[in-house]
């Protein structure tokens, strides 16, 4: 049967295969099948995609198509301060002062915090200088440094811009080698 463009008839044909207690919430394709075998009308596949992708029930009940989850573990302490960082950023800031984020690092013995105000536009190289200037050389070479490996630390760097991690950028600079060099001896 074709069905002339009237989204109330339309919309009542889902419902019934659908939503209603005997339909059971089939998915896409199944739908579409059901659908199909009695009615056609224009722009009926995309129709039903969308109505079906708006469902509340299915979205709340959708089945997992990942990993679960690890459970979540806390941090081995420290010895002392400043041994282990984490670091994380705070952005979309208004521009009050031409910055638009923070890079947040957190000492995580003493709990101490310190704010580096930046534009979320900066290169990795300029973000491992602000971290040598404002860390590093404060309070000496740390490890490990924790992050959500978010995309902040991952920067273009370089002419070639070649996706690399910040904390390959700062092991990279000389200030750095020199540091670590006289640590290990």
């Amino acid at each position: 049967m074709v069905v002339l463009h009237d989204p109330t008839i339309q919309l009542s044909i889902l419902q019934e295969n659908h939503g209603s207690p005997l339909a059971g919430h089939p998915g896409q394709e199944k739908i579409l099948k059901l659908v199909k075998q009695d009615f056609h009308w224009s722009g009926m596949t995309q129709l039903i995609k969308d109505y079906v992708s708006s469902c509340q029930l299915c979205s709340r009940n959708k089945n997992i198509h990942h990993k679960r989850f690890g459970l979540l573990k806390p941090l081995p302490i420290p010895n002392g301060p400043w041994i282990c960082l984490s670091m994380d950023f705070i952005t979309q800031l208004p521009l009050p002062n031409s910055f638009d984020s923070i890079l947040v690092i957190v000492d995580i013995f003493s709990k101490m915090v310190v704010f580096i105000p930046k534009m979320s536009s900066i290169t990795s190289l300029h973000l491992a200088h602000l971290f040598i200037k404002n860390i590093f050389a404060k309070h000496g070479l740390s490890s490990p440094i924790v992050s959500d490996r978010g995309s902040f630390f991952f920067l273009p760097f370089g002419p070639i811009f070649v996706r690399s991690s910040i904390f390959q950028v700062i092991c990279q600079l000389p200030t750095i080698q020199k540091l670590m060099d006289r640590q290990r001896g």
